[in-house]
């Protein structure tokens, strides 16, 4: 069993990287940058990973392949920062046996998103509450809002309930676009006597600088340059608004152009392989393949972005 850093809570903050899984050119597993991807992360900053999420390409994983990515990233962060797993599975069965398994291997939490086909307040509720009584009092969880990918609205209404009803819920990943309004409700009613809890800001940080201004605690996103994210939420807390925006704004192309459904993936992956990160950039299908005219889009923003990083004021990562 690996020691986690802690459990995550109503007070964790910063960057939590959505961890993209990396493949051989053959589309293997590939372990070897599992470590480095891992060391890489942490190099720019991040506060937590969070892996087998969407971008993680969970659903193309084998059971053995998951449990393989758990067990090889805990290792690697060694109790350094929370490691949080993507759960979500149409089998509540799956999610309690994953859950458990993860915490039992040193996870400081795991993500869950409601299954795709749930129409209505009720339905949503009840399969989330559902699943946390699976899971029980001792797992805690990140409840993951991401309509845009698995068609299911959650409304405030329902959130509310199941942070009332499940102690557990100590963490909530906002990826509703548009978004900034339920995430000011959500702060409100904490305001009304409601209990905390962490609110990390997904959709690759598009919106993270209004983010932040509406009470978000930090980002849970993968986007290819976290050194970004961690610094914009640094210079946030800093109370150094208008320099947050700043930077953030000479990665915007870059973070738009890499925001793209259906080929984003790829788009990251590859930036993480020119970066060093990885040593393929290869996504399993169903998945996007880039084009020659891809590449050059891509080389082309990259090279502005590293024009526009050398007029920034330098500063190390963790500083």
């Amino acid at each position: 069993m690996n020691q986690p850093a802690s459990l995550i809570n109503a007070r964790s903050q910063g960057v939590f990287v959505i961890s993209a899984t990396p493949f051989t050119d053959e589309g293997a597993l590939d372990l070897p940058s599992v470590d480095s991807l891992t060391d890489f992360y942490l190099a720019k900053g991040a506060s937590g990973l969070t892996i087998l999420g969407m971008m993680g390409e969970a659903s193309k994983l084998t059971d053995e392949e998951s449990l393989a990515m758990v067990r090889r990233v805990l290792a690697r962060v060694a109790g350094r920062v929370p490691v949080v797993v993507g759960v979500s599975h149409a089998s509540l069965d799956q999610v309690r046996r994953l859950s458990h398994t993860a915490m039992a291997l040193g996870a400081a939490g795991v993500m869950l998103t409601p299954v795709a086909g749930l129409r209505t307040d009720d339905q949503v509720q009840g399969y989330c509450a559902a699943a946390l009584h699976q899971l029980g009092p001792g797992v805690s969880v990140c409840l993951q809002d991401f309509p845009q990918a698995t068609g299911v609205y959650t409304s405030v209404a329902v959130i509310g309930r199941l942070i009332d009803e499940f102690e557990q819920v100590v963490m909530f990943k906002h990826e509703d676009m548009p978004g900034l309004r339920k995430l000011s409700q959500l702060r409100a009613a904490e305001g009304s006597g409601r209990r905390r809890v962490s609110i990390l800001a997904g959709n690759g940080g598009l919106f993270l600088p209004q983010e932040l201004r509406r009470g978000a605690d930090g980002a849970m996103t993968g986007f290819a340059y976290p050194e970004m994210l961690a610094r914009v939420c640094r210079l946030h807390a800093e109370g150094r608004a208008a320099e947050a925006e700043d930077v953030y704004d000479a990665y915007l192309p870059l973070l738009r152009h890499e925001f793209q459904y259906g080929v984003g993936l790829a788009l990251r992956k590859e930036v993480l392989r020119r970066r060093g990160a990885i040593r393929s950039a290869f996504v399993r299908k169903p998945g996007p393949v880039l084009d020659a005219a891809d590449h050059a889009d891509l080389q082309w923003l990259m090279d502005r972005l590293e024009a526009r990083i050398g007029l920034l004021p330098q500063v190390p990562p963790h500083s």
